[in-house]
């Protein structure tokens, strides 16, 4: 059987660690390695994720581009995903995962999320998630989406051969967001970037704390600037929520 490991970059993530270790301890079967990434927590994210057992690799860079790097190299498994601390995946995550890599030419894929919380899910902007993992490459990659490909952002848990990626030289370390749809251009070469038909949860603690039209305008702003070439300071549009 394919060896699957959990990768997930953190920082300052104790408020929804709890629940995520519930999660990942009930995954059936179970993924072979789980690593957290830290970027240097202040709030004891990473005590917490070592009292549950599990590995911690410190990591004194920030951005999620050179955490996802640090914990592939950090990581022996055949496939990896790429798991946020807020973000919940199914009980056969990994039995999905394994099943969709089982196909060579499929490259990269990801779940379809689900932005939820207290006051219920957040319809308006998971719908628009998943129809930017379309226009975005039919607008700024049209050859990526007559090809069947799609650009896919960290929300989808986005997963991938191991080989692949590091042949694909990995994330770009410089950037601190998209650097998930930077990733699908950097592996469209080696075959499809699919979108799976199978739900993960996601906070929607963005959206709750910019409001909706403020959190769709932004992701929009963000997306647009980075498909018409933006590469530096695309964070200072994103301000952080934990």
């Amino acid at each position: 059987m394919t060896d699957v490991a959990i990768v997930i970059p953190m920082l300052n993530e104790a408020a929804a660690l709890p629940r995520l270790l519930r999660h990942l301890a009930v995954l059936h079967p179970a993924p072979a390695e789980i690593v957290f990434v830290d970027g240097g927590s202040t709030d004891g994210s990473a005590a917490i994720a070592r009292a549950a057992g599990l590995r911690v690799v410190a990591h004194g860079v920030q951005g999620r581009g050179a955490q996802v790097n640090r914990g592939v190299q950090a990581v022996s498994s055949t496939l990896v995903c790429i798991l946020h601390a807020d973000t919940l995946l199914p009980d056969d995550a990994i039995a999905v995962i394994r099943a969709t890599l089982a196909d060579p030419r499929t490259a990269l894929a990801g779940f379809t999320p689900l932005l939820s919380g207290p006051g219920g899910v957040r319809w308006g902007t998971s719908l628009h998630n998943w129809a930017k993992t379309w226009y975005a490459p039919l607008l700024f990659h049209p050859l990526l989406f007559l090809r069947g490909g799609r650009l896919l952002f960290g929300d989808h848990v986005m997963f991938f051969r191991r080989a692949g990626f590091l042949a694909a030289g990995g994330c770009d370390p410089a950037l601190t967001i998209m650097e998930d749809a930077d990733l699908c251009l950097r592996m469209a070469p080696q075959g499809r970037i699919r979108l799976v038909n199978r739900v993960v949860i996601t906070s929607d603690r963005r959206v709750a704390a910019w409001g909706p039209l403020r959190a769709n305008w932004i992701y929009l702003r963000v997306g647009v600037a980075w498909g018409l070439g933006a590469r530096k300071r695309l964070d200072r549009h994103y301000p952080d929520v934990r």
